[in-house]
C-alpha cells in the first residue's frame, strides 16, 4: 500500500523551493575559500534525543560535512550476555530500543526457541503479536510526536503521550513493568491476559483512533510543518539499501520490505495488513509512513484480539519454561526445574541460529552460537539504528543546522541501539 494519497501534490509544491535552495547552496560548497566552523552537535544536546555526537563542519548555518561518533553509553550487552544463562539475557534486550521493549524481548525468546526446537502454542503467539504491535505504536508515537516538537509544535506531543501512557498501563497489567518490560518467557508468556488487561486494551482501541486522527490533522497538511520536513534529508531507495536500511526509514524510500511479511513469525501470516511505502525518502515520508504503520498495527491488534485462540499460553517445555509459582511451593519437581532454570544449570543444544523480527526501527536480529553450554558461546544483536545512523552525515550535508535536527529526529535513532 502506498501513501501517495497523502503525499500527492506535496512534493511538487516544494520542488521549486528545493531547487532554489540547491542552487544557492552549490556555490557555497564549491567555494573552499570560505572559513568553516567546527560544531559539536552532542553528545549531550537537548535536540539529539540521546547520547551521541556529530562533529559538523559549518559554513554559516549550512552543514558542509559531518562525522558521527558513538560509544558514550557503551554497556557491552553482547559480552555480558555471553556470561549469562539464556533466561537472564532478556532484561538486557530491554535496554536496546527502550521505546519498544516488548519487541526486543519477544525477538530474543523466539531466537532461543529456534535453538531449542520449542513450539509455542497459538494463543501465546497471538498474545505476543498484540504486545509487539502495541510496542510498535508506542515507538512510532514517540518518534512522530517529538518530530513535531522539534519543528515547534508541542500540542500533538501532549495528545499522543496520554495514549502512550495507556499503553504502558496495559504493559503493567500484563507483566508488571512499563518501560523496560522483561515481558514473556522462553516458550510463551509468563501469564495469561487478565480480565483487567483485556478491558484496558479494548477501551484503548475504542478511544485511540479519534486521538490519532486529531494528531494527523495537526500535521499532515500543516504548511509550517511541511515547510520544515518536505524535501529535507531525502535518501534514495538505492542508497538506503546500500547503507543497510530497514524498517520505516527504508519503506519511506519506496522499498516495501517488512520482516513480518517477508519472513513471518509468531503467526503473522494469519493477519491482513498493508505495508505503507513513501516515494522520496525525505523527513515527510518518514513521518507519514510511521503514521500509516500505526493504523496497520491497529488492524493487526483487532484481528488478533477478535480471533484469540483458546488453549495454553506457554509451551510444554519444563526444562526451559519456569513453572508457576504456586506449583513451586508445593511440587518438588517444579521446585527442581525452577532452581535449575534460574541458576542456569541446563545445557542448551549445540547450534547456530539467526532470528529477526520487525522492530520499531527495522530488522532486529539475534545471531546466536551455542557450543552446548549453559550460556551463549557467541551472541550478536543486529540493531537497526546502529546500521542506518551511518547515513546521517550524508543526509544532513547541504542542509541548515535546524534541518539537521529534524532529519535526525525523523530517523528515530535510539542511543541504546548504537552501543551494544
Amino acid at each position: 500500500m502506498a501513501v501517495n494519497d497523502t503525499l500527492e501534490g506535496t512534493h511538487k509544491i516544494h520542488e521549486e523551493a528545493a531547487a532554489q535552495r540547491h542552487g544557492q547552496l552549490m556555490p557555497l560548497l564549491n567555494d573552499f575559500s570560505q572559513e568553516l566552523t567546527t560544531l559539536n552537535l552532542g553528545p549531550t544536546h537537548p535536540a539529539t534525543h540521546g547520547i551521541f555526537q556529530n562533529i559538523l563542519q559549518m559554513d554559516g548555518e549550512r552543514i558542509v560535512s559531518g562525522v558521527p561518533t558513538i560509544g558514550y553509553i557503551h554497556r557491552a550487552f553482547e559480552k555480558i550476555a555471553e556470561r549469562r544463562p539464556f533466561y537472564q539475557i532478556t532484561p538486557l534486550t530491554d535496554r536496546m530500543n527502550y521505546c519498544s521493549s516488548p519487541i526486543n524481548n519477544m525477538g530474543w525468546h523466539m531466537t532461543v526457541e529456534k535453538l531449542l526446537g520449542v513450539t509455542v502454542p497459538k494463543r501465546a503467539q497471538y498474545m505476543r503479536v498484540i504486545m509487539m504491535e502495541l510496542a510498535r505504536i508506542a515507538d512510532h508515537l514517540i518518534c512522530n510526536s517529538i518530530l513535531g516538537v522539534d519543528t515547534g509544535a508541542f500540542t500533538g506531543f501532549l495528545y499522543v503521550f496520554q495514549e502512550r501512557e495507556k499503553i504502558y498501563e496495559i504493559y503493567e497489567e500484563v507483566c508488571g513493568s512499563r518501560l523496560t518490560t522483561n515481558m514473556g518467557r522462553v516458550g510463551g508468556m509468563e501469564r495469561d491476559f487478565s480480565p483487567v488487561a483485556l478491558q484496558k486494551l479494548r477501551d484503548w482501541l475504542k478511544t485511540f483512533p479519534t486521538v490519532m486522527k486529531e494528531f494527523e490533522s495537526m500535521f499532515n497538511r500543516n504548511r509550517i510543518f511541511m515547510d520544515r520536513v518536505v524535501n529535507v534529508g531525502p535518501i534514495s531507495a538505492e542508497k538506503a539499501l546500500n547503507y543497510g536500511f530497514t524498517g520505516p526509514n527504508l519503506r519511506a524510500a519506496g522499498v516495501d520490505y517488512d520482516v513480518r511479511a517477508m519472513n513471518p513469525y509468531s503467526s503473522y501470516e494469519d493477519f491482513e495488513f498493508d505495508i505503507p511505502v513513501g516515494t522520496n525518502g525525505d523527513t515527510y515520508d518518514r513521518f507519514i509512513v510511521r503514521n500509516e504503520e500505526i493504523w496497520q498495527s491497529l488492524r493487526i491488534i483487532n484481528q488478533a484480539l477478535e480471533n484469540l485462540p483458546e488453549g495454553p499460553y506457554h509451551a510444554d517445555a519444563p526444562h526451559y519454561y519456569l513453572p508457576p509459582k504456586p506449583e513451586v511451593y508445593k511440587n518438588m519437581e517444579a521446585l527442581i526445574y525452577h532452581f535449575k532454570i534460574i541458576m542456569g544449570e541446563i545445557d542448551a543444544p549445540v547450534g547456530e541460529v539467526y532470528h529477526s523480527v520487525e522492530g520499531g526501527n527495522g530488522e532486529l536480529g539475534f545471531y546466536l552460537i551455542s557450543d552446548g553450554g549453559r550460556t551463549p558461546y557467541r551472541l550478536h544483536f543486529r540493531r537497526p539504528c546502529f546500521i542506518y545512523y551511518q547515513a546521517y552525515p550524508e543526509m544532513a550535508v547541504g542542509t541548515t543546522l535546524s534541518d539537521a535536527i529534524v532529519i535526525l529526529s525523523s530517523m528515530n535513532v535510539i542511543a541504546g541501539e548504537l552501543d551494544a
